[in-house]
């Protein structure tokens, strides 16, 4: 079970990803993973507009 996240766990996160992709890597792992909630709510709404 995945509880709470607070600000010092977030933080503990993003230091986490910048030590494994780098500070270079990072704009393109932000882009990745904006155009894949990006996709999947548009996803979501295309499923709800065939039921």
């Amino acid at each position: 079970m995945i509880g709470k996240v607070g600000m010092p766990e977030l933080l503990i996160l993003l230091a986490i990803v910048f030590f494994l992709f780098g500070a270079k890597r990072l704009p393109e792992v932000g882009k990745g993973i904006g155009e894949g909630i990006k996709n999947f709510k548009k996803a979501m709404r295309k499923e709800e507009k065939d039921l």
